[in-house]
């Protein structure tokens, strides 16, 4: 129960970028309080149940936004302690050391960062570390450089995987051992006795019944409270608000929803960090009169440049059954800068997820060449299945936005880079009968119970980019918003770019570096 209204920090927000923050600030021994809008996600058997985890929406936010168009629809968001976290899919993957500078797409320029990959890359090894990195260096040919090894090993391939990973060796590319954020203990490809994570077959999008997944909950918030008599949580608390002092210039108060009731709270320092989406709309809600158009947003690029990948999820269906119970252990990169002569841009990453279920086909828009079915066999189609998920960069459009409009929340999006989604497509067909599987591939429209194209906003990115330049950039190089002075964002709202790999990784190490920052800034050095 709290006694007091003031705290050091206020962090809003307890995914991977406000978690992982409040776990580097903690050990100074400053007051710090985390909102968080949800509740703890329930532990039950149905965690593991695909009807009700994809098919029913189980956990997904009951919220509606709108497209410019006005057609509605439910936006992938997870409001709970851990944020989104609790249902990724833990592939945590550095950017890749070109995708800090400027790179010409078909369509226009991925813009260059204020802060390159040099500057990043301790946080992305103190990230890998605390978020417990599986993975082997040296295997992905478009790897940037590492200061060291992985801090645990790769884990390991099932047989048919591999068989696949030999066959597209023999192919001449480079697949690797995708880093994934997992609680694994292994011996001679089998968890051991003590393990928290048991590589079943429920990972991609389900939470984990055991906590084996490394989540923001599971390896920030809870040891947090475990261990800092300084560090304090309030769960179904939404912050409505901020408000500034008279000048603008300072967040005064921080107002929030609980229970019905409102109540307010103050802190030196604020923390946004609710997620790209959710971050631009707090601060839209905040406008006051000296900021009209919303708080920071004198550059008026708040909410703007919004990026969440092109993604698409191919289900291989093969001749011969695939056993594999762990499948989301490899990945492919060569065709991350490119591929074909006669198109000098990059085209993305690929990368395995985990095994499919009959309830997902279920629940999808299958093609039209199977209706004459009478009875499709979703169970034997997922026995035969294989499963992969492509990822292209999009490009940071002012007009890809979020706003509020008449009250409604109205997400624009323009997609860009299409053709080079198409060509990624491509080169996996082809890798797959070089390969030798010689597969039938199937789209799959929907993933994690969303419509990719729009609603699929797990790598939701870039609605606040830093730089150097306030006439072109809502954050500072700090992170720090340039029209505040106690105002920081920590979530993937400061992406210029977001290249092709999930974000995650990247969100932690900056979570890490603003920290940081902010430790200086109040004057204690301890170490974290």
């Amino acid at each position: 129960m709290l006694n007091h209204n003031h705290f050091d920090i206020i962090v809003i927000g307890s995914g991977p970028g406000g978690a992982s923050l409040a776990q580097r600030l903690a050990p100074t021994g400053k007051h710090i309080l985390m909102l968080e809008r949800g509740d703890y996600l329930p532990r039950s058997q149905k965690n593991w149940d695909a009807q009700h985890v994809f098919a029913e929406n189980a956990y997904q936010a009951k919220e509606t936004w709108f497209d410019q168009n006005g057609k509605s629809f439910t936006p992938g968001l997870h409001y709970f302690v851990g944020g989104n976290s609790k249902v990724y899919g833990a592939a945590l993957l550095r950017l890749r050391e070109r995708d800090f500078e400027a790179l010409q797409h078909e369509d226009g320029i991925s813009p260059e960062w204020p802060v390159k990959y040099d500057v990043f890359e301790p946080y992305y090894a103190e990230a890998e570390k605390l978020f417990h990195v599986h993975g082997q260096a040296g295997e992905d040919s478009t790897e940037p450089p590492r200061s060291g090894e992985f801090p645990y090993p790769p884990v390991s391939h099932e047989p048919k995987i591999a068989e696949l990973s030999e066959r597209l060796i023999e192919a001449g590319l480079h697949p690797f051992h995708l880093p994934l954020g997992i609680l694994l203990d292994e011996k001679n490809g089998k968890p051991t006795p003590t393990s928290t994570c048991i590589r079943c077959d429920a990972f991609d999008g389900f939470p984990c019944l055991l906590n084996g997944k490394a989540d923001a909950q599971v390896l920030c918030v809870d040891p947090l409270l475990a261990k800092y008599p300084n560090f304090f949580l309030l769960t179904n608390a939404y912050v409505s608000r901020l408000n500034t002092d008279p000048s603008g210039r300072r967040v005064s108060e921080v107002e929030v929803q609980i229970e019905g009731d409102t109540q307010f709270f103050t802190a030196d320092i604020v923390v946004v960090a609710c997620g790209a989406l959710s971050s631009a709309l707090l601060l839209q809600r905040s406008a006051n009169e000296k900021h009209p158009n919303g708080l920071a947003n004198g550059s008026d690029q708040l909410g703007r440049n919004y990026m969440r990948h092109n993604q698409s999820v191919l289900m291989a269906l093969m001749r011969e059954p695939n056993e594999t119970v762990f499948q989301k252990t490899l990945a492919l990169s060569d065709f991350y800068f490119g591929g074909d002569p006669d198109y000098p841009y990059p085209l993305g990453l690929v990368q395995m997820c985990a095994a499919t279920h009959a309830a997902q086909i279920r629940g999808e828009a299958l093609p039209e060449w199977l209706e004459w079915l009478p009875n499709l066999p979703f169970a034997t189609m997922a026995r035969h299945s294989m499963d992969f998920w492509l990822s292209s960069e999009d490009l940071p459009l002012p007009q890809n936005r979020i706003r509020y409009q008449d009250g409604r929340v109205v997400l624009e999006l323009t997609e860009t880079n299409a053709e080079a989604h198409r060509r990624l497509r491509k080169k996996m067909e082809q890798a797959m009968q070089h390969a030798g599987a010689h597969p039938i591939l199937l789209d799959r429209k929907l993933y994690f119970s969303q419509d990719i194209p729009l609603a699929g906003t797990a790598h939701q990115a870039g609605t606040m980019r830093f730089g150097a330049d306030p006439a072109t950039s809502v954050l500072d190089i700090n992170c720090k918003a340039h029209e505040l002075d106690n105002l920081y964002v920590a979530d993937a709202s400061f992406f210029p770019s977001i290249g092709a790999v999930n974000p995650t990784l990247t969100i932690i190490a900056n979570a890490l570096r603003v920290a940081d920052h902010i430790k200086q800034r109040l004057g204690d050095n301890a170490v974290a």
